[in-house]
């Protein structure tokens, strides 16, 4: 039977360490960690995003600074809003939530974040620092990925790895993050040829392609590692359900086809999403006690 990679519980063990570090530095401090998210417009599923993280900053102590930002805002004024939150002392992180409206550049804008406070880890800089193997704040579905190989003891040295998905947000880091651990890495994307050959020779398979179902029976070796970062919501099949029940929530991979075939798989829900929040909380209490001046105490839980 698979072992079922349970990042909910990883994620509720890792808030217990995180919010008792907050506990233990603030006679220090004189202050709670804080994180500012901000979101642009009303794309429903980031207003979702941004509830859970407000919600997790609630659990363990970190104070929310969330700007929820008109639809139109202009590229200066959302420039200039970055700026008051760079200059912020009692903000440590800051994280604009992706996707943005089509008319703001999100490279622009990721770039005019102080990378000592960039909470997602893709302000240049901080991409760079990865590519060089350096420490520096890390994206976090990435980061929560690596933490659930971890807490797994799955071994990731000498393995072959697919990537499937090439985003600055997952694909890329995801690659660099397994290579910095010793997996010899392929990054497959949606012009890959005959995605199911490459995808068979990998022990560890990592889907990050934003297509639901992508991954079959067909492309998985026996026993391989399967991690699914998607997640989707689907038209439920089933008849006389409740209204709030018609749909339903899957990710790239077809678990049902595969879960009999592998030796691990994340589930979805529940396993890469709460991880996300998760390593979102631990940049920045990790950020925090680096600006007040406290002993980094939780840097084995980053990767």
């Amino acid at each position: 039977m698979a072992n079922i990679l349970d990042g909910k519980k990883l994620a509720q063990e890792i808030e217990l360490i995180l919010q008792q570090t907050i506990e233990s530095g603030l006679e220090v401090a004189k202050r709670s960690p804080g994180l500012a998210v901000i979101r642009v417009g009303n794309d429903p599923a980031s207003g979702v995003y941004v509830n859970y993280k407000e919600k997790a900053c609630q659990r363990i102590g970190v104070k929310s600074f969330a700007k929820h930002l008109k639809e139109d805002i202009s590229l200066e004024e959302l420039i200039e809003i970055i700026k008051g939150l760079n200059d912020e002392d009692k903000v440590d992180g800051i994280l604009l939530q992706l996707p943005l409206p089509s008319h703001l550049n999100e490279a622009c804008l990721l770039s005019r974040i102080n990378p000592d406070k960039d909470a997602d880890g893709l302000h240049p800089l901080n991409l760079g620092l990865l590519i060089k193997g350096e420490k520096g704040p890390r994206s976090c579905t990435p980061a929560g990925v690596m933490a659930l190989l971890k807490r797994n003891h799955i071994e990731i040295e000498g393995k072959r790895a697919v990537v499937v998905g090439r985003s600055i947000l997952v694909g890329k880091p995801m690659a660099l993050m397994l290579e910095a651990a010793n997996a010899t890495v392929t990054i497959a994307h949606s012009r890959t040829k005959d995605l199911p050959s490459l995808t068979r020779e990998a022990d560890l398979i990592v889907v990050a392609a934003g297509k639901p179902y992508l991954i079959g029976e067909e492309h998985i070796r026996e026993n391989s590692i399967v991690i699914d970062v998607g997640i989707h919501r689907l038209p439920s099949v089933k008849k006389n359900l409740q209204k709030s029940e018609k749909t339903k929530l899957c990710g790239d991979v077809k678990i049902f086809e595969i879960e009999n075939k592998v030796a691990a798989y994340s589930p979805v829900p529940g396993g890469v999403g709460p991880m996300t929040v998760t390593m979102l909380l631990a940049n920045t209490v990790d950020r925090w006690q680096k600006h007040c001046g406290l002993p980094l105490t939780i840097s084995h839980l980053l990767p």
